[in-house]
């Protein structure tokens, strides 16, 4: 009984902090900081379209806000931000799961667990560099490949998570296509805003799942063909798209897209996610 009532305890705690409105504006503020890095990956990856450089992934982003006047302030509120948000999904992992058996559970858990996973990993991003260090996503990808790749059955497991990937980006494409991102947002006042949800959102989610398909592609490729080196996460794969025939047109589409999400998740999502 007194298990039980620690416990009970424990869940009142933890459901008063989710449901204070300090924590869901931190949260919110979550996913801010994602829309401005998929923002910076958007105008980066139209750069290289245009055959400039610039490395189109978190890093580059990271490092592109770090480089604007008060980028130190601003990668610190980044990380605060999403590391909030990282804290309130994850406490969905067990609010939310309560009074739910089976697939169901095992759905909304899954989710939830997802997202404060993705919006840890932002947070880490933002606040390794306003910590002085810095990263290399591509470096870091092709490091983790070789890794994996020597383990027992390892081009077997690396292929594996190269097929999640493209599925995770499939979901995306279908996510964007059908509007069903429009279930994670609350009522939306019809006109202006509806507009653009509807906009940002499909062409946001689509986007960035064809990036996410590249991904998983190449990581499959290194795990074929044995050569880890191939695995050179999001900007290698934008990188590769802009080496394909009309590939300078297919990478702006995608950047323009990748701009899009950021404004979908950092306008629209951060004032409508249900929280």
């Amino acid at each position: 009984m007194a298990h039980t009532g620690h416990g009970d305890r424990l869940a009142s705690a933890a459901e008063k902090a989710a449901d204070s409105q300090g924590f869901e504006r931190a949260a919110r503020v979550g996913y801010v900081a994602s829309g401005v890095l998929h923002l910076l990956i958007g105008v980066i990856a139209l750069q290289i379209a245009s055959g400039s450089g610039g490395s189109a992934d978190s890093s580059g982003a990271v490092a592109a806000l770090a480089a604007q006047p008060g980028g130190l302030i601003l990668l610190w509120i980044c990380f605060l931000g999403c590391l909030a948000l990282a804290l309130f999904q994850a406490s969905r992992v067990w609010l939310d799961g309560r009074g739910l058996q089976g697939k169901d559970a095992w759905k909304v858990r899954g989710s939830a667990a997802t997202q404060a996973i993705t919006y840890g990993a932002i947070g880490v991003s933002f606040g390794t560099v306003a910590l002085g260090g810095g990263t290399d996503s591509g470096e870091s990808s092709a490091g983790w490949s070789a890794k994996l790749m020597a383990q027992p059955a390892g081009a077997v497991l690396l292929g594996l998570v190269g097929l999640g990937i493209v599925v995770v980006g499939g979901y995306f494409i279908f996510k964007g296509a059908t509007g069903r991102f429009r279930k994670d947002l609350s009522a939306i006042p019809a006109g202006t805003w509806d507009r653009a949800v509807t906009i940002t959102g499909t062409l946001g989610f689509v986007a960035k799942g064809v990036s996410l398909a590249i991904l998983g592609i190449l990581v499959m490729v290194a795990a074929f063909t044995a050569a880890p080196e191939k695995s050179t996460g999001l900007d290698g794969a934008l990188h590769a798209l802009r080496e394909q025939p009309f590939g300078g047109l297919a990478l702006g589409a995608v950047g323009a897209g990748m701009i899009c999400y950021g404004l979908y998740t950092g306008i629209l999502r951060a004032r409508f996610a249900k929280l």
